[in-house]
């Protein structure tokens, strides 16, 4: 289906759980969030509902998220019905990583196709600090872990935060040549209104490509712009939602974990659908695509994410 401005939506971005095992400081406040009841939270039945609506109206791809989705005990079980819903190609996966390392192969075997991990620094102390209570060997093993379940994509993703973690940008991007996997740099976005970080850490994606002076451009994957570096297995992936937006290629709807379609990240303009049977989700859906506005607001250290919602609360 077309939104109002000729944009196929074709991906949905689903959150399974508001939950997290760590406290990303971009991310959510340190105390975690308030958890609500069973009652206010889409039910396994009403998510697979959701899909099936979605992949109706022309949708093939949903990538799982959270908070983080692996701290949901039915996530394996939840991933295999998606990728049995007629109609959908590709079934993603976005965690941290640090439950991975038991459920690498299980989610592969599930129907898994693709896993994106996160992870913002490679030092010990800088991991505990940006997450507040994580450890890196627990990512580095849920690495190795997806390393081996030979997903047919793997992507790291490394949100770009100025003062904290750009002096190890070349070591980031070195991954890319040890590993067979894309590792992005995302601008960090101005959402949790923590007061963590000031105007310095907003840095654009540009910055990458100074510290990085054999990488060579090899076009354009969704959002991300391409690179390689000399003699690499993977790739390096620029993402700048800040400093130049990609809202005209924008073929996503999100569904946060308590049954709300987000037009728009964003924006916050929600369309809510739990209690709904499978024909009314999809009549909303419909609402909320065409709903969906040519582009976000301006984003700035000082122009606010008008969301709504921390990050946690939407799905990374």
């Amino acid at each position: 289906m077309k939104d109002s401005f000729g944009r196929e939506i074709k991906y949905l971005r689903l959150s399974v759980t508001e939950l997290c095992n760590l406290r990303c400081r971009y991310c959510m406040p340190e105390d975690g969030i308030c958890k609500k009841s069973h009652a206010d939270m889409l039910t396994a039945e009403e998510t697979i509902a959701a899909v099936r609506a979605a992949a109706s109206l022309g949708i093939t791809k949903v990538r799982i998220t959270g908070g983080e989705p692996l701290v949901k005990r039915n996530v394996v079980s939840l991933c295999r019905s998606v990728a049995n819903v007629p109609g959908i190609t590709e079934v993603c996966v976005t965690t941290n990583a640090t439950l991975l390392g038991s459920l690498a192969i299980p989610l592969r075997e599930a129907g898994v196709s693709h896993v994106n991990l996160s992870m913002d620094t490679l030092d010990p102390d800088k991991y505990r600090y940006i997450t507040r209570r994580g450890e890196l060997k627990d990512a580095l093993d849920g690495l190795d872990a997806a390393l081996n379940a030979g997903f047919d994509k793997l992507k790291l993703n490394a949100v770009l935060i100025g003062g904290f973690n750009d002096d190890e940008i070349p070591a980031i991007a070195e991954l890319s040549r040890k590993y067979p996997m894309d590792v992005r740099f995302i601008e960090l976005m101005p959402m949790h209104d923590g007061g963590e970080f000031g105007p310095d850490a907003y840095i654009p994606c540009a910055k990458v490509l100074e510290y990085l002076k054999d990488a060579e451009p090899v076009g354009q994957d969704g959002v991300a712009g391409m690179y390689r570096l000399s003699g690499a297995k993977g790739r390096i992936g620029l993402i700048s939602p800040v400093s130049a937006h990609f809202c005209g290629a924008c073929d996503r709807l999100r569904l946060t974990a308590d049954g709300k379609l987000k037009p728009c990240l964003h924006s916050p303009v929600e369309y809510p659908i739990k209690g709904l049977n499978q024909e009314q989700m999809a009549a909303e859906m419909k609402r909320a695509i065409l709903a969906k506005p040519p582009c976000h607001d301006e984003l700035s250290a000082t122009s606010r994410s008008h969301a709504g919602r921390t990050m946690n609360r939407i799905g990374g």
